[in-house]
């Protein structure tokens, strides 16, 4: 990534000494709506706790919360459509389609509901789950997350200046570029290389679609209906997600409740893997079903 180009939510940012290694984990295919054969991790069995990362990231994203969680909760990281081993149709990368595919995935995995976890820009997908489907989510946990990115600044610049001119196959120097911008200092060369093989995964279209969609998707009229149990984790040391707009999600979903990590950047679950695993562990006890 250029110097100086704004990182798009989504992405892995973290400073920190070590990350683990997500090659070392197995994964599956599970075939949902329509043939779609999406790439997940699990790990556990108990109330069920779904992880989507955000654009550009597969299900490796989570692995410092996957080694950590207890084997009571059923954890499953998914790579979604477009991303990671995932399949990668044509169409199909707004937000509402995303969406759609976590309730297929619980269809699928016989999960009749769970705690929905997102960071940055897959927050409005859980959150437009529990929307449409408020009787599948026990929880919400938004990491990092925005009220809508319509009108943002930032946002559209990095779109504009990165995303809109790439072209397949994408440049395996600006992947790696790319990577070491948005990944913890002192990574393991080993996790780099696999971030840097699971982005040049991600067809030129499927940026070009995920976050073009993100541009035009405001769903803060929605967010009072929201019926589930909701935690925000935010670090204040976030430059890409401000302060303003945690205030306003918590005014907005009811019973919304923030938690501010000192200190940290867009990505808590990298920079604080314990503390975001804990507060995840006890957010999940606290919702059960409903």
């Amino acid at each position: 990534m250029p110097h100086g180009t704004r990182r798009a939510p989504g992405t892995h940012s973290a400073p920190g000494t070590h990350a683990p290694d997500p090659r070392r984990r197995p994964s599956s295919l599970v075939t949902v709506r329509g043939g779609l054969r999406l790439s997940y991790a699990s790990h556990g069995e108990g109330p069920a706790v779904v992880l989507l990362p955000g654009p550009t990231d597969s299900w490796r994203s989570y692995e410092p919360v996957l080694e950590r969680l207890p084997s009571s909760i059923r954890a499953i990281a998914v790579s979604q459509r477009g991303h990671g081993d995932s399949d990668k149709p044509a169409t199909g990368y707004e937000v509402e389609d995303f969406a759609a595919d976590v309730i297929s995935l619980l269809d699928t995995l016989d999960i009749r509901q769970a705690v929905l976890v997102g960071h940055s820009g897959s927050c409005p997908v859980v959150r437009r789950v529990a929307v449409d489907h408020p009787d599948r989510v026990t929880g919400l946990v938004l990491e990092a997350s925005p009220t809508t990115l319509v009108g943002d600044a930032g946002f559209q610049e990095f779109v504009t200046a990165v995303v809109s001119g790439l072209e397949d196959p994408i440049d395996p120097g600006l992947a790696r570029a790319f990577v070491v911008a948005t990944s913890p200092h002192g990574i393991d060369p080993a996790v780099l290389d696999q971030f840097v093989d699971d982005l040049l995964q991600v067809p030129a279209r499927v940026w070009r679609e995920t976050f073009g969609a993100l541009l035009r998707y405001d769903d803060t009229h929605l967010l009072g209906r929201i019926a589930a149990p909701t935690l925000l984790i935010w670090g204040d040391a976030d430059e890409l997600v401000a302060r303003p707009m945690q205030d306003e999600l918590v005014a907005r979903i009811p019973g919304a409740t923030l938690t501010i990590y000192s200190g940290v950047g867009h990505s808590p679950r990298w920079e604080d893997p314990s503390r975001f695993t804990r507060d995840v562990v006890e957010f999940v006890a606290r919702s059960g079903p409903r």
